[in-house]
């Protein structure tokens, strides 16, 4: 569905193929700004917090749960506050991870780095093959989301019970899992040209590539919590 500007004239015909072209163009250079400016609220907010105690760590994480669900609605209502709360997830989600990533870089810090390039290669490689092929994977969203509640399922028993290698094992099926999320995100970007729904599939991304960061930042750690 086409979405116009009240400045912009009212279309008489369905819009050629260069048309499309421009607002393909158009919607993934909007989406992956909102993407990159993201991954800078979260590197600020991991700045930040890498000193916070894991209380107020916890209360990040809650917020930006509150935010991720926010978004969808106030898509709706504002794009200004939508973008709004979509890089106050980023923000966050970085204050969440602040001391965790903080661990890591004390210990060994090329790993932080290492576990960046390996998500930046990981996500990039995905996510174009995801935006160039021409198949639809729009039913991939419900066997997506119970695979999600099984990963968090199995990840709540590796707390409890002592399963040999189980944070590795959780860490390259979580790896699996996003890089499926990773491929059906950039595909639904690609078949999107609404506007308004730029904020959300930003958001959907920066998740992408959030986890697929902290699974390889597990995996290049040693697998260790």
């Amino acid at each position: 569905m086409a979405y116009d500007q009240d400045y912009a004239l009212p279309r008489t015909g369905a819009p050629t193929r260069e048309e499309e072209r421009v607002s393909s163009r158009t919607m993934f250079g909007h989406v992956m700004a909102l993407v990159a400016v993201t991954c800078a609220f979260a590197a600020l907010g991991a700045y930040i917090g890498r000193d916070l105690k894991p209380g107020v760590g916890f209360g990040s994480f809650v917020g930006a749960l509150g935010c991720t669900f926010a978004i969808r609605y106030a898509i709706a209502r504002s794009e200004r506050l939508a973008i709004t709360l979509l890089f106050g997830m980023g923000l966050l989600l970085g204050l969440f991870i602040g001391p965790l990533v903080n661990e890591y870089a004390k210990a060994e810090p090329g790993v932080v780095y290492q576990a960046a390039g390996a998500t930046a290669l990981f996500v990039g490689g995905l996510g174009a093959y995801g935006y160039a092929t021409s198949r639809d994977f729009s039913n991939w969203a419900r066997r997506l989301f119970w695979s999600l509640l099984a990963l968090i399922g199995f990840g709540l028993v590796t707390l409890f019970v002592a399963i040999p290698g189980g944070n590795v094992i959780y860490a390259l099926l979580g790896l699996a899992l996003f890089g499926f999320y990773t491929i059906f995100d950039f595909n639904r970007l690609k078949r999107t040209s609404d506007m308004r729904a730029a904020p959300a599939l930003a958001a959907g991304i920066f998740l992408d590539i959030f986890n697929v960061f902290l699974f390889m930042l597990q995996l290049l750690g040693g697998g260790r919590n």
